[in-house]
């Protein structure tokens, strides 16, 4: 059984750059599709980036130019860096893991077996 934990969160201000990392266990990331998943309360959420077990990564359109996804495999964490930092990128933000790659193919749509808890994301103007 798979498990995940985003590291915190935080208050940043717009124009301001924050990096999550996610630990996984139970699994390698170095065979695993993982994800960045975002979703405001109330709101549909959406696929920010994935980056399949071979390091082929994937972000949509909204986040292209200042999020980044990446993975250290040998410490069994992802990462999402975000720079310039916009208002409506306040979220709760997961982290996802699956052993089928068509978790990674399939963003911005979101099909993920693993889930971590959430980390807030506020970004303040």
């Amino acid at each position: 059984q798979g498990h995940l934990e985003e590291s915190a969160g935080g208050l940043v201000q717009a124009g301001g750059s924050l990096r999550l990392s996610c630990t996984g266990s139970g699994f390698s990331t170095s065979t695993y599709c993982m994800g960045w998943f975002r979703q405001v309360p109330g709101k549909d959420g959406e696929g920010v980036a994935t980056i399949y077990a071979y390091g082929t990564v994937k972000t949509v359109g909204s986040v292209k130019g200042r999020f980044t996804i990446s993975k250290d495999n040998a410490k069994n964490t992802l990462y999402l860096e975000m720079n310039n930092l916009k208002a409506e990128d306040s979220a709760m933000y997961y982290c996802t893991a699956d052993s089928w790659a068509g978790s990674c193919f399939n963003l911005p749509r979101v099909d993920f077996k693993y889930w971590g808890p959430g980390t807030l994301v506020f970004v303040s103007n």
